[in-house]
């Protein structure tokens, strides 16, 4: 799985007008489900977002992380985050997961969120979603979960 956390002040998504996800402090974090990706893969990358030390403390270093500070996660399905830019000038996406399997994995990823910590929201999966943060920083940090391999 691949992500993007965004350390925000605040963050939200909107749908159609409506908004369908806030938080105030915390991580604004865009998910992506690649080929190949399970459920260790969601359970890994959120053992890492919730303990991923990059906000400050009283020193101002970065050492604490959103559970620490009580800081909320905003969830947001982004599968543009699997684009191979190697060839020609069009992205191609054929890495991400098909939509049903990334579908099933954001979900699991939310529950799974929603189980350990107790601000979750979320954007729309497959919608035309616009994205509103304050980013805090700015610090902005890409994650890789990579699919576990296989013994043959």
């Amino acid at each position: 799985m691949i992500s993007v956390l965004q350390r925000v002040r605040e963050a939200r998504v909107d749908v159609d007008g409506q908004t369908v996800g806030a938080i105030g402090a915390g991580l604004l974090v865009l998910v992506c489900a690649e080929r190949g990706d399970t459920e260790t893969e969601a359970d890994k990358l959120l053992a890492k977002i919730l303990k991923l030390r990059i906000f400050s403390d009283a020193a101002g270093k970065m050492n604490q992380s959103v559970q620490d500070i009580g800081g909320g996660l905003l969830l947001v399905s982004q599968f543009t985050l699997a684009a191979d830019t190697t060839g020609g000038n069009r992205p191609s996406f054929t890495q991400a997961a098909a939509p049903d399997d990334g579908r099933r994995l954001f979900d699991y990823l939310v529950a799974q969120a929603r189980k350990v910590h107790p601000v979750v929201a979320t954007g729309q999966f497959a919608a035309d979603m616009q994205v509103h943060l304050v980013n805090d920083g700015p610090v902005t940090i890409p994650l890789r979960m990579p699919p576990a391999v296989v013994a043959a």
